[in-house]
């Protein structure tokens, strides 16, 4: 099944560890202001979310009860739309913001285009 966002197994070991901490998270991809274009992880529901915003995935990660909504912008969406996002963990401090930053770690996205195949399935 195709999807739009997936994790690697380091940044899923983090979420859980976010999550055990914190509760329910949500993560909004950054256009670019204060840390670059990083995706930065909330409390679910600390950054509102409206029409301006894509819910991109809801990711399933293995040792947490609820899916993790991954948002992005609408009008950031229509440029990224063609390409797949996979959210890693790296050391180094990322943005205040994000819940990551006091680990000594930050999220980063990697990124690919996704296939033709998987355009025609997330477009069905």
């Amino acid at each position: 099944m195709a999807t739009r966002v997936d994790v690697t197994p380091a940044a899923a070991d983090m979420m859980r560890r976010l999550r055990g901490q914190h509760g329910p998270l949500m993560f909004h991809q950054s256009g670019g202001c204060c840390d670059g274009s990083s995706p930065m992880c909330y409390l679910e529901g600390e950054f509102r979310t409206g029409q301006s915003d894509v819910l991109l995935e809801s990711l399933r990660i293995e040792g947490v009860d609820e899916p993790i909504t991954f948002w992005m912008s609408a009008a950031q969406f229509e440029l990224w739309k063609h390409t797949h996002l996979t959210v890693d963990v790296v050391p180094g401090r990322g943005s205040g913001f994000s819940l990551e930053a006091p680990e000594g770690v930050r999220f980063l996205i990697r990124s690919r285009l996704l296939t033709e195949e998987e355009l025609a399935e997330l477009s069905a």
